[in-house]
């Protein structure tokens, strides 16, 4: 008997997909050990499963791709940044006696300029998530990430950050330590920064804990990535007191890319490769890296001033709605 392989972690969207990916695979191999020439069934099948692949990634609903979000073989902070840049050093610890590893923040190089980059960091698998404590900062999370950005500010450097979190850390110890005011200690001193600021969504972004490093020049996201005021298990629980209404709650909070491009709070989407960032990790990494370098071009063509004009307008715009009546 062969030995069994390891199978790859599927979404339930994903399985038909797969099952004819490994068909034709399984074709080539047959083929090839009995030397017979099917090249044009494999091509018919790999073109029905392109079509096929267009179908389900194109149709998605947004509890969906909240499961994309999700995914534990996406690529997290530290996988794109290990990807995107030249030089890497990480920098630890907040400067008050803490260092969170659910916020990870550093200096390096983007195309041979120094940048300071940070996001939130989820783990890879059980034990990991727990030491990461799945992606939900502390206090001394953000209070990391605002010393880095001071760090930045005061040297020149741009700023990028990636979102990856369901939320800040929850917990009765979190409020202890001053979560609430260390989130907002951070967006009001973000609106103040000279450097250019640029926020990515590459997964999961949810509530305060997203805007704790949220607020820039340009907010990016990739196109199955989210970002929400609560997650839908959440609201569901709070609107319906029942988590398993979670996907009718998903399709209210609008989070999906192009709901948010269409409400002006996202300023560009990013494509993802098919079948979703975590098929093609380095694929990702390139759209973002070169997406990251041009918007930085543009930006720092733009005064001090004229960047933190336009960053506090920008949020100022959101939630503003012409009812079309004059209102």
């Amino acid at each position: 008997m062969p030995a069994t392989k390891n199978r790859p972690f599927l979404l339930d969207f994903e399985k038909p997909l797969n099952e004819l990916e490994s068909k034709i695979e399984q074709i080539r191999e047959l083929a090839q050990e009995n030397n017979v020439d099917v090249s044009r069934e494999i091509r018919d099948l790999e073109a029905k499963a392109e079509q096929l692949r267009e179908e389900i990634f194109s149709t998605l609903s947004p509890s969906q791709r909240l499961k994309l979000a999700r995914h534990p073989r996406r690529p997290s902070t530290l996988d794109y940044i290990q990807a995107i840049s030249d030089d890497w050093l990480e920098l630890h610890g907040d400067r008050g006696g803490y260092d969170d590893p659910a916020l990870v923040g550093g200096v390096g190089r983007l195309g041979g300029m120094p940048v300071v980059m940070m996001g939130h960091q989820k783990g890879r698998d059980t034990k990991d998530n727990v030491a990461r404590n799945f992606g939900m900062a502390s206090p001394g999370g953000y209070r990391k990430a605002i010393r880095l950005m001071e760090h930045a500010n005061r040297f020149r450097m741009p700023i990028l950050t990636f979102i990856d979190t369901p939320g800040a850390w929850a917990g009765v110890e979190a409020e202890e330590l001053g979560q609430g005011e260390a989130i907002a200690y951070n967006l009001r001193e973000m609106f103040s920064f000279d450097v250019p600021i640029l926020c990515t969504v590459i997964g999961e972004g949810g509530s305060g804990g997203a805007l704790g490093i949220g607020v820039g020049d340009r907010l990016l996201m990739f196109e199955h990535a989210v970002y929400t005021v609560a997650t839908p298990e959440a609201c569901a629980a709070i609107l319906w007191k029942d988590a398993g209404k979670a996907p009718q709650a998903a399709a209210a909070l609008k989070i999906t890319a192009r709901d948010l491009k269409d409400l002006g709070i996202l300023d560009i989407i990013l494509p993802e490769p098919s079948s979703g960032a975590h098929a093609d990790p380095l694929g990702a990494a390139g759209i973002l890296k070169e997406a990251l370098e041009q918007n930085l071009e543009t930006l720092l063509t733009l005064t001090p001033q004229q960047r933190k004009d336009l960053r506090y307008q920008k949020f100022r715009q959101i939630g503003k709605f012409d009812l079309g009546n004059g209102e």
